[in-house]
């Protein structure tokens, strides 16, 4: 397991976007049509009418807008058919594509990497509102020193960045990502990187991602919510 602390000499005390060592990053993020994504946060949501869209597309917001703010990030592309989310994340820097497999999501982010105009492609989860752009830069400068890394998720068993340099993505997101990832060759990573490992699933998982310190669309909509309740 790479821990970016002890990463190789020629990386120490040099700043990431400036050493010649470190690639920049085209960032592939799915984001599924809002009918149905995130389907087990529909009961917290449901005191807000059209409140369910809202909180999918807030966690996405903040999410892309972490990603976009990282240093080594050149470009963030987001998979989708959803027009509202299309919308936002373009109005945030962000470059869209549309889901041409129309396959499931290890399809959708195959696809995605395929359109990167940088040879290091990473695949992020849409769902991390407390990630910090320093986090993302952490571990992808760890997952610079490999063909193919992962990080897995707070339980251990997902996987939330999946990265490839030079090599092809290879996605296997799906229950129990984490172990498909590490037999089918890719390096884990570990790192102090809380908001990179906390997706949103479940109820216990947006408050967990609250007690972080979520992005501004998210922690909006939780006050909306709680003023609702």
């Amino acid at each position: 397991m790479i821990d970016p602390r002890r990463r190789p000499a020629a990386h120490r005390g040099v700043a990431s976007c400036s050493h010649e060592c470190v690639p920049s990053w085209s960032v592939v993020v799915p984001a599924k049509r809002l009918a149905l994504a995130k389907t087990r946060l529909r009961p917290l949501t449901a005191l807000l009418g059209d409140g369910h869209d809202a909180l999918v597309l807030a966690l996405l917001a903040d999410t892309v807008s972490a990603a976009l703010g990282s240093e080594l990030v050149a470009e963030v592309i987001v998979v989708t058919d959803d027009p509202a989310a299309a919308g936002l994340v373009r109005d945030l820097g962000a470059r869209t594509v549309a889901d041409v497999p129309d396959a499931g999501l290890n399809a959708a982010l195959s696809h995605g990497a395929s359109t990167a105009r940088q040879p290091a492609v990473a695949a992020l989860s849409s769902d991390l509102p407390a990630l910090r752009p320093e986090e993302l830069t952490a571990a992808l400068e760890a997952a610079s020193a490999v063909p193919r890394a992962f990080v897995a998720d707070a339980p251990g068993t997902g996987t939330t960045l999946l990265t490839a340099v030079g090599v092809p993505l290879r996605p296997a997101f799906g229950p129990g990502s984490a172990e498909a990832h590490r037999t089918g060759g890719a390096t884990p990573l570990s790192g102090r990187w809380p908001g990179l490992v906390r997706d949103v699933d479940t109820e216990t998982d947006f408050r967990a991602a609250l007690a972080l310190g979520a992005g501004p669309r998210t922690t909006a909509f939780a006050v909306h919510l709680r003023a609702a309740r």
